[in-house]
């Protein structure tokens, strides 16, 4: 086993991270496409016309599930050149009735490796999303003794991450920000400052990519949650 670091505050993300997220709305994507059944545009076209509508309203609205509907919505009213009909939103929220109150499935080994981390470390949790739909994830993980912290923001940028150093007095060039998305866990915890653990999940919204300097001797990379406790 490699030397382990001194103790110090692991900032953890959550959705796909500490447990599966996008994976849930991928499926919903794929039974709305196979539902659109658009005469001209193929799958990919679709997305793509899919994936600037969610990128313009995660901007003016935030995310979570009610914004994912509003953009299925409004994908659907830009293909067909019309507004959707009320039968046509009721099918699309009886897509999305699997997001609705999905159980939390955390990925294998976090709870074991939290419990190992928290004997060492300080941990913090910091998760953007919808208050109320983050929270009932938050609640229903079973994780959260772990934590000395657990945050809900709109968005991770640098400014949150300058904002949670001095919410917790930490130094963050001591501190590691832990998750799998380059766009909102790594890049900005590194422009603030912080180093950066990055665990990638194949299941990562495609929004949430981005690329990362291999050369960055402040970002380490790991194939499973589990590894963490090599490093730390």
């Amino acid at each position: 086993m490699r030397q382990r670091r001194e103790a110090t505050m692991l900032v953890f993300d959550a959705d796909d991270t500490l447990w599966e997220n996008n994976v849930l709305f991928e499926r919903v994507i794929d039974d709305f496409l196979d539902w659109l059944d658009h005469p001209t545009l193929d799958r990919v076209a679709i997305r793509a016309v899919l994936d600037d509508i969610e990128r313009a309203n995660a901007v003016a609205h935030g995310y979570g599930s009610k914004v994912f509907l509003r953009s299925l919505g409004e994908c659907l009213e830009k293909l067909r050149r019309r507004p959707a009909t009320e039968r046509e939103r009721a099918e699309i929220d009886g897509l999305a009735v699997a997001l609705i109150g999905h159980q939390v499935e955390l990925m294998p080994g976090v709870a074991q490796t939290l419990d190992d981390l928290a004997t060492r470390h300080e941990l913090l949790l910091l998760t953007k999303g919808e208050q109320e739909e983050q929270q009932r994830k938050l609640d229903a993980c079973g994780l959260l003794h772990h934590f000395r912290a657990a945050h809900i923001v709109p968005e991770k940028d640098v400014d949150t991450y300058r904002w949670l150093a001095r919410e917790h007095a930490f130094d963050p060039a001591g501190a590691w920000m832990i998750g799998n998305s380059p766009r909102s866990d790594i890049l900005p915890a590194r422009a603030a400052g912080l180093n950066a653990v990055f665990i990638p999940n194949e299941n990562t919204w495609v929004l949430e990519h981005d690329e990362l300097d291999p050369n960055d001797t402040g970002v380490i990379r790991l194939a499973a949650f589990t590894d963490l406790v090599q490093h730390f």
